[in-house]
């Protein structure tokens, strides 16, 4: 398996394969990879005759530099779930230092107000550090189709704005969000739950789809007061933001319209470690 650590090193190995056929498929993660990364992976390989894959924990992204000192660091480990799906994807694992070249600052991006709803709202300058990032990526790995779990789909619906801005000549693929068999969103920062806290964790889906029942016939202020008083009666839980909002443009649901799609955005403490979630609604 091809890794690569440095950016003039991945340009040139691109470079070296390039032909009238070829398509890439890139797959930007910050490691610590679970299913959900693998069925990307999985996704990717099925479309592009080249696939590659990012582990960079990016360090503009985060607004609390505890949750960056204890987001997990495993490459071998990664690289050897990568192997399980195929020897032949490349990895691209650069340092800070070769991706900021010494200045790790976030450009500044408008998003259209995308970036000020929910995830925006409580990590001041996350989708800066996001959007910053990704365009370095692109540039470099130039691909032809990109994958992102929809787990974290304002930041899907962010990139594709980026890319739709900047002309960017890639396609941004969203792919369905894997769950743990108690319906847990798979994500790195479960790693750091307790076992009980994990299997308690299942009231995060649980309450989202039962959100989803109620606003088939509830207004999205009667259900965004569900959620709330079903957090408060939970005290191992605190619940940071719950908002059902336009898929287009993730303002808030304030009267429902049939010719909108709405979806459910959560937000949730389990012990200091921040869980989200998201269903569509309709």
């Amino acid at each position: 398996m091809l890794i690569f650590y440095t950016k003039i090193d991945l340009v040139s190995h691109l470079k070296s394969i390039s032909n009238q056929e070829k398509s890439i498929g890139f797959v930007p993660t910050m490691g610590a990879l679970h299913e959900g990364h693998l069925s990307l992976m999985k996704e990717a390989l099925l479309h592009n005759t080249v696939v590659v894959v990012s582990i960079f924990v990016n360090p503009t992204q985060f607004n609390n530099a505890e949750d960056l000192a204890k987001y997990p660091r495993t490459l071998e480990q990664d690289v050897e779930r990568i192997k399980t799906i195929s020897d032949t994807i490349i990895v691209f694992s650069p340092s800070i230092k070769d991706m900021y070249e010494g200045n790790a600052v976030s450009e500044h991006f408008d998003f259209d107000g995308l970036e000020n709803q929910m995830e925006g709202k409580f990590r001041p300058g996350h989708f800066d550090g996001v959007g910053t990032i990704v365009k370095q990526l692109f540039e470099i790995v130039k691909p032809t189709n990109s994958y992102f779990g929809e787990k974290d789909f304002q930041q899907l619906q962010i990139i594709k704005k980026m890319v739709a801005k900047l002309k960017m000549p890639v396609k941004v693929i969203g792919c369905p969000i894997h769950r743990e068999p108690n319906g847990l969103a798979m994500s790195s920062r479960n790693e750091r739950l307790s076992e009980d806290d994990r299997k308690e964790a299942a009231i995060i889906y649980k309450t989202i789809q039962e959100s989803k029942l109620l606003f088939a016939t509830k207004s999205a202020k009667e259900v965004t007061k569900f959620v709330a008083e079903k957090f408060k009666k939970n005290s191992k839980f605190e619940l940071e933001y719950f908002q059902i909002a336009d898929e287009k443009t993730l303002f808030p649901c304030i009267r429902k319209s049939k010719h909108k799609k709405y979806r459910a955005f959560i937000a949730v403490f389990v012990n200091n470690i921040r869980l989200i979630d998201t269903i569509s609604l309709n």
